[in-house]
C-alpha cells in the first residue's frame, strides 16, 4: 500500500481503488458503477482521475458524517 495520495498513478484502476479501500477488485468495480462516481471509460475500461476519487472519497465521507 502506498503512503500518500501523490504514489498513486494520476489515473486509477478497480485495482488501485481496491487497495486504498481494502476491499475486493469485484467492490471496486461495484463502486465504480454507482451513480455519482467519477467514472472514465475506455471502451470497456473502467478508469477514474486521482484527485477526482479523492475529492468523491472525501464527499461521501462528509455525507456520512
Amino acid at each position: 500500500m502506498k503512503n500518500q495520495i501523490e504514489d498513486y498513478p494520476m489515473i486509477l484502476t478497480a485495482s488501485d481503488i481496491a487497495e486504498i479501500l481494502s476491499v475486493s477488485k469485484p467492490t471496486a468495480y461495484e463502486l465504480m458503477d454507482q451513480e455519482g462516481f467519477p467514472l472514465i471509460k475506455f471502451g470497456r475500461s473502467k478508469r477514474v482521475f486521482r484527485e477526482e476519487f479523492f475529492n468523491w472519497l472525501t464527499n461521501i465521507q462528509t455525507k456520512i458524517s
